[in-house]
């Protein structure tokens, strides 16, 4: 039997997660919560549509993780500590099997990260996830897209291109068992690098979550701040099977623009090089230089060989006839 709206919400998202600042929860008209003083509330939303952003077999505990954890990813871009969060379903039906491991994936990750699910709302329809995170940062203190200054040095978090050729692995790619081998997890389970986040927040100029691919959101941070930049291919930081692929077949777009990576990039000072090995050891994951902001304005990529890229892959956009 289908359980009911109120029955869904009760058995499957009513105790996620436990916060003395949430005053009232899931349950009620609107959720009472009580930001801590001196903090400023930074606020991210994001939409996740079967068929676009996960395919209509998703696992359903990874679907839970990755809903929470794009969220998640946006306040470690802002250097924001997450705390509450809202999740708004809409189902083509209460299949108990689908939302017990959904919301187990969901509460897992919460757990780790402290959060509370606070709210949200459920309806039918075709399957599409809906959560807004809320986190604290000290006023004043935000990172932002705008700041760079040309100098700055360009680092991003982790390797980047794994989710992209897991989803062209998907997609029917051919590629071994043992190239697709963890690659899968990568587009399944991001991590989102809170720690990073909250490690760079008074240091970097300007961050942002590689979302939508490197180039799309570090296009971004160049819009906002006035400012051009270089990247040094040969200086991204690529996961073997990655590297192995744009050896063999020269498509730098899967590293620069297939998205789902969900590192960070960001501007630092470039008297802030000798701070980056403490830095990494606090972050937990690898930091890499990877280029320069520059005064001239528009990206220039520069392959291994010295040569430039002269068509620089433009990433994901839902409007703009790009798919994943």
């Amino acid at each position: 039997m289908a359980a009911s709206e109120f029955q869904l919400i009760r058995d499957y998202f009513s105790a996620c997660g436990r916060r003395p600042d949430v005053l009232l929860g899931v349950g009620d008209d609107c959720a009472l919560l009580h930001p801590p003083a001196g903090m400023a509330l930074a606020l991210t939303t994001d939409t996740l549509v079967e068929g676009v952003h996960f395919f209509p077999n998703a696992d359903p505990v990874g679907l839970g993780h990755k809903s929470l954890a794009v969220s998640l990813s946006d306040l470690a871009a802002m250097g924001a500590e997450p705390a509450w969060v809202t999740l708004a379903l809409t189902l083509p039906d209460s299949e108990p099997r689908w939302l017990e491991g959904f919301s187990r994936g969901f509460a897992t990750l919460a757990d780790e990260f402290g959060v509370q699910l606070v709210g949200g709302d459920t309806t039918r329809g075709p399957r599409s996830v809906t959560v807004q995170a809320l986190g604290f940062c000290p006023c004043g203190e935000a990172l932002t897209r705008a700041g760079a200054r040309p100098g700055d040095q360009i680092y991003v978090t982790g390797t980047l291109g794994d989710a992209g050729l897991a989803l062209l692995a998907a997609q029917g790619r051919p590629m071994s068992p043992a190239r697709f081998s963890g690659l899968r997890e990568r587009l399944d389970r991001p991590t989102p690098r809170v720690s990073a986040g909250l490690v760079l927040r008074g240091l970097a100029r300007a961050a942002i979550d590689v979302s939508d691919g490197l180039t799309a959101d570090l296009g971004h941070i160049l819009a906002a701040s006035g400012v051009g930049a270089r990247l040094d291919l040969a200086r991204l930081p690529l996961s073997e099977p990655v590297s192995r692929y744009v050896a063999e077949t020269g498509d730098w777009g899967v590293p620069l623009a297939a998205g789902d990576d969900y590192e960070l990039c960001c501007a630092l000072p470039s008297d802030a090089s000798d701070q980056v090995p403490g830095l990494t050891a606090r972050m937990g994951c690898a930091f890499t230089r990877i280029g320069q902001i520059e005064s001239e304005p528009g990206l220039r990529c520069w392959l291994p060989d010295g040569r430039q890229l002269l068509s620089v892959p433009p990433g994901f956009d839902h409007f703009a006839g790009s798919a994943r």
